[in-house]
């Protein structure tokens, strides 16, 4: 059967090829993870992000959401802390 451009098969191992100009493209390449969803009846292929990359996206969701819950000066309190504790373990 005439393959159609564009288009790819679900092999009996649930595999599919994707073409290599789709892939370069999306600018992916061998090696790369790709995250898989499915929504709304649609397949969904996202670029996975890397540790340093979700860990990034997760502060970016809950910065400044706390301001105000903590006084004025009150981190760098605790940030000395830790370096003081830092320090004492180095001795």
């Amino acid at each position: 059967m005439k393959r159609r451009r564009g288009y790819t098969r679900v092999s009996t191992k649930n595999q599919i090829t994707i073409p290599a100009d789709v892939l370069r493209e999306a600018g992916l390449r061998p090696g790369d993870e790709l995250k898989v969803v499915a929504d709304n009846g649609h397949i969904v292929l996202e670029p996975a992000l890397s540790l340093v990359e979700r860990q990034r996206e997760a502060l970016r969701q809950i910065a400044g959401k706390y301001r105000g819950v903590y006084p004025p000066g009150s981190l760098d309190e605790v940030r000395d802390e830790w370096e003081e504790r830092l320090r004492e373990r180095e001795r």
